[in-house]
């Protein structure tokens, strides 16, 4: 434990949870990626990821993917789905939250690259699926956001599950 607390963690390990009941970027922590010569992604999965709609109310309920190449910095898994809990009280749309959660990671981490994507439930008989990516300015990772970017979606899926 004490290898976890000289990385500043302080989530991770805790028997004292607390889960926010609003949204709550400054609950994310990050721990030095100790393979930095190494591009690689990480992905998290979160099937259970749930927001409101901001004009009704009503639960949109959602399956949010992240994938990352890190640089120096990773996220702390706990701490990720203490963040995205914290959307559970929180109005937005479904694009807004998607580009949102990006935005505070890039902001948290500095990525490499990173995209998210939120494949919502239909409400109304219609889904939503955002997707957005950022790839580090100048780098040959910001010509890789623009190409997955234009080629996200060519092979469309046949949703039969939603």
């Amino acid at each position: 434990m004490e290898n976890i607390r000289s990385e500043g963690l302080t989530l991770l390990g805790n028997k004292h949870t607390e889960y926010p009941t609003q949204y709550a970027p400054d609950v994310l922590e990050t721990f030095p990626n100790k393979h930095t010569g190494n591009d690689y992604f990480v992905k998290f999965n979160c099937p259970e990821f749930t927001a409101l709609c901001p004009i009704t109310g009503q639960p949109d309920f959602a399956s949010i993917y992240i994938s990352y190449i890190p640089d120096k910095k990773m996220v702390e898994s706990k701490s990720l789905k203490l963040y995205l809990f914290s959307y559970r009280n929180h109005g937005d749309f479904h694009e807004n939250c998607v580009n949102t959660i990006m935005k505070d990671l890039i902001a948290l981490l500095e990525p490499k690259y990173i995209e998210v994507q939120g494949k919502f439930l239909p409400r109304g008989g219609i889904s939503i699926d955002p997707y957005c990516n950022y790839g580090m300015k100048d780098t040959k990772w910001e010509k890789m956001a623009w190409e997955r970017l234009l080629a996200h979606d060519i092979n469309l899926e046949n949703v039969t599950n939603r």
